[in-house]
């Protein structure tokens, strides 16, 4: 499942809105939310494996770090992902802005760690993925669902 971000930051310049992490964190991350919940919901349909990047709890991390509202209380009692979530951490490598990511790498760094305190403290095994290249992360993404 795309990342919602992305595609709310698309959504957004398209119209000239200012639901935008460099605009207003809050709004964003509530826009977030509310997708990744519909995405969540909508895969119900759906066969198979299904790997969401990014999700509810990213998106009530970021909300909890933009307004100070607690991410336990906006994720309330949504429905809950599949209890192994992979993490990839900052890599500079392959770290890049663009007009759809304008933080930086100290950012990324920041929304990171406060991610990887979040989903330990909901019940989720987070996985750390390697800094390798994409067929190894993959190999190894797999090897741990098996």
């Amino acid at each position: 499942m795309p990342e919602p971000g992305r595609r709310i930051v698309e959504q957004e310049i398209g119209v000239g809105g200012d639901a935008l992490p460099w605009v207003n964190l809050t709004a964003f991350a509530r826009r977030a939310f509310e997708m990744a919940l519909c995405d969540l919901k909508n895969s119900d349909f759906a066969a198979g494996w299904i790997f969401f990047d990014r999700g509810l709890v990213d998106a009530a991390v970021a909300l909890q770090h933009a307004a100070g509202e607690a991410a336990t209380i906006i994720l309330g009692q949504s429905r809950r992902y599949y209890r192994k979530v992979f993490l990839t951490p900052p890599w500079r490598d392959i770290f890049f802005e663009d007009g759809e990511r304008r933080h930086s790498f100290a950012d990324a760094v920041s929304e990171y760690d406060r991610l990887l305190e979040a989903y330990g403290e909901f019940g989720y095994q987070t996985i750390l993925l390697p800094k390798v290249n994409v067929v190894e992360r993959t190999d190894f993404l797999m090897d741990h669902l098996r």
